[in-house]
């Protein structure tokens, strides 16, 4: 399941052992093909983490954007306890994401 990531509980959803967070705008066509690639890939991996935070949406992630520069959706982070390891831009294939979680995140 891909989950909701806004300010609320970006702190708490970052922190666990192993996260996924894509960001993404309403009318971007990528963010709009990645979706179901997400969908895909977070049922693969119960113990992931997987969420999507739509930066479009006011007052939803303006600590998000104050600590982040994008310069491009989708943008993908990779977090492991807090730590960012790995950002992607655009859209990340099913194959090349899982094996990047597995690389980096499920070693």
């Amino acid at each position: 399941m891909v989950e909701d990531v806004s300010d609320a509980n970006y702190q708490e959803f970052t922190h666990a052992p192993a996260a996924v967070v894509s960001y993404g705008l309403a009318t971007c066509e990528p963010c709009k093909i990645y979706d179901p690639i997400l969908e895909e890939v977070a049922a693969k991996f119960p113990d992931l983490r997987v969420g999507k935070a739509k930066m479009h949406v006011p007052g939803r992630c303006r600590e998000i954007k104050k600590n982040h520069t994008f310069e491009t959706y989708p943008t993908t982070h990779f977090f492991s306890h807090g730590k960012l390891v790995l950002t992607r831009e655009g859209v990340v294939e099913s194959a090349e994401l899982v094996a990047l979680i597995s690389d980096h995140l499920l070693q």
